[in-house]
């Protein structure tokens, strides 16, 4: 079996408008979200082999603050900067591509990517991914390259406000 979490950012600031998409920062309420996700995760007592991330500060950001909170190496982190903004078919790529060694691995990325992945993997279900939310989806395969269309079942869809 696969298990894949899909990690939106937590929520960005807007406050600079010189800055790049790229380069947003994490606002206040993103900086109290993400560590409050990553005590979620450690809770569940879910296992995650390995942590990916979107180069892109507000996702790099969340990444290393849930890590830290799950008990994940920050340093670890592995960018991948193709999640940047990827389509559909390319987050689809990213997971066929991943070591079937890894038996569970997060993404932290952006919409509307990763609800468009979520829904194609585990069949429409959810209608956005909020800032901050995660989604945990099963594959009964031992391959990763074998992750397509509606294979996955949603396990858990989990966000800040779902208290």
């Amino acid at each position: 079996m696969k298990r894949l979490y899909i990690n939106r950012h937590a929520k960005s600031s807007w406050n600079h408008p010189g800055l790049s998409d790229f380069e947003r920062p994490l606002n206040n309420r993103g900086f109290e979200d993400a560590p409050v996700m990553g005590e979620r995760l450690k809770n569940r007592e879910v296992k995650i082999d390995r942590f990916l991330s979107s180069p892109a500060k507000r996702a790099i950001s969340t990444a290393r603050i849930m890590a830290e909170y799950y008990g994940y190496d920050p340093d670890k982190i592995v960018e991948i900067p193709s999640i940047y903004h990827a389509s559909n078919s390319m987050l689809l790529d990213i997971i066929n591509g991943l070591d079937d060694k890894l038996e569970s691995v997060i993404l932290f990325g952006h919409n509307p990517g990763f609800t468009e992945i979520v829904n194609y993997l585990a069949g429409p279900q959810i209608s956005n991914m909020p800032t901050c939310g995660i989604c945990c989806i099963d594959f009964d395969t031992d391959e990763w390259k074998l992750v397509s269309r509606e294979t996955g079942k949603l396990e858990f869809f989990d966000y800040p406000k779902n208290v």
